[in-house]
């Protein structure tokens, strides 16, 4: 059950709807990303018994890199150059030091991603219906994926120590909800 306080704006699927190449591009990107940061997670010594499950979410996103790649190609699309993005970027500059802080923080940062990816991927497969239906079936089929790696980072983060967790995702909550108002003119999935 995604939990968040503050809605996506009215604005942001029409901008990405008049943008699809660069949303691809960002897409990709990000899948990239979502690869790398679930091997990073490994390093904290509190997830180390879970070092097989976040292979298997780098795997995935892998997979799904290689998905959009796939699509960009077949559009006729280059790969281009990354942009940051401020939602991910405010996030993460939230992590605090010290290994089990740090962990609960990263994972909870990485759950509100993939969470926001899941309800904004189905607000895309909606949106597209209609204008593109290739597009349209493809981010409807990340959707469960993408909700099972946020409820996946939130349990890894509780299972360390549920209270702390409860506190920082009080905390994230609000924070994701001040990023969200924050105006971004670039067509970004986040």
């Amino acid at each position: 059950m995604l939990m968040f306080r503050e809605k996506i704006s009215p604005e942001w699927l029409p901008k990405l709807l008049a943008n699809l190449p660069a949303v691809l591009v960002d897409h990709a990107h990000l899948e990239r990303k979502a690869a790398t940061t679930a091997m990073n997670l490994e390093k904290y010594r509190d997830l180390y018994h879970r070092v097989e499950d976040l292979n298997a979410i780098a795997i995935e996103e892998l997979q799904h890199f290689q998905l959009v790649l796939a699509l960009l190609k077949r559009r006729g699309i280059p790969f281009g150059q990354p942009y940051p993005s401020p939602y991910i970027t405010g996030l993460m500059r939230s992590v605090r030091n010290g290994q089990r802080h740090q962990a609960i923080d990263h994972l909870l940062s990485c759950s509100l991603v993939e969470g926001r990816s899941c309800e904004k991927f189905q607000f895309l497969a909606t949106g597209l219906a209609s204008i593109d239906p290739e597009l349209a079936e493809f981010y409807g089929s990340l959707v469960e994926s993408e909700g099972n790696h946020y409820a996946t980072y939130l349990l890894m983060a509780k299972s360390i120590d549920e209270a702390e967790t409860d506190r920082r995702l009080d905390f994230y909550l609000d924070l994701d909800a001040k990023l969200m108002r924050e105006p971004n003119p670039l067509p970004m999935l986040h």
